[in-house]
């Protein structure tokens, strides 16, 4: 564990829920379909936590007995999955946020070097959402997250916020001594990465349990 925990680092291990649909989520006999249904579920609970302070304005609301003043989400929110691992968290933002906009951004991993390598970005040019809840289940050696921090950043969003289901203290590291200004939001952070960059204990590839391609 990272200790002591940074003040832009806020866990969800002491969640009963949590703990539950973590160890089904870990358990290698999980099959895909559940995978991804525990992958939801986690996102879920991370989105609440990270979105309590979204900025909201003011809205009239007329209920059955009378007139009140109610409030609404302001600003443009943008869900930014890394593909492809993020697009099972994708699923849990539009239900709780309907309006958002998703973006996408693609890495993978060189397996030479472990470093990420882009080959998606269809931002568009100008107009920057005014939040940008990053996505991805696992926060591995934080390189991925941190090329994709610098591409919104380059688009010109103002508050990024990270979601990852699991994190290991090596990512944490990285992307809170480059941008300390982040917000990470994870639900546990694990002992450590192995020598091919792999968390432990971990829970294997998120990519390839979601979408059925282990061994591949």
């Amino acid at each position: 564990m990272v200790n002591p925990r940074p003040e832009t680092v806020h866990v969800l291990d002491n969640h009963s829920l949590v703990r539950h649909h973590m160890s089904m989520l870990r358990d290698v006999s999980t099959a895909p379909a559940a995978f991804r249904q525990h992958v939801k579920i986690l996102s879920l609970l991370l989105l609440a936590e990270a979105t309590r302070d979204l900025r909201m304005r003011d809205c009239a609301v007329t209920t059955p007995m009378e007139a009140m003043q109610g409030q609404q989400l302001a600003g443009r929110i943008a869900a930014v999955p890394i593909l492809r691992a993020g697009l099972g968290m994708t699923a849990a933002v539009t239900e709780l946020i309907p309006d958002v906009e998703v973006r996408h951004l693609g890495f993978y991993r060189d397996e030479q070097t472990a470093q990420p390598v882009r080959y998606y970005d269809k931002l568009p040019a100008g107009a920057p959402a005014d939040v940008a809840l990053l996505l991805d289940p696992m926060l591995a050696t934080g390189g991925s997250a941190c090329m994709a921090i610098e591409t919104l950043r380059e688009w010109g969003v103002g508050r990024i916020v990270m979601l990852s289901i699991i994190a290991a203290p090596e990512g944490i590291r990285l992307v809170t001594e480059r941008f300390p200004d982040v917000i990470i939001y994870t639900c546990v952070i694990d002992r450590e990465l192995n020598d091919r960059r792999f968390i432990l204990p971990g829970l294997g590839d998120a990519g390839d349990r979601m979408f059925n391609t282990v061994g591949e």
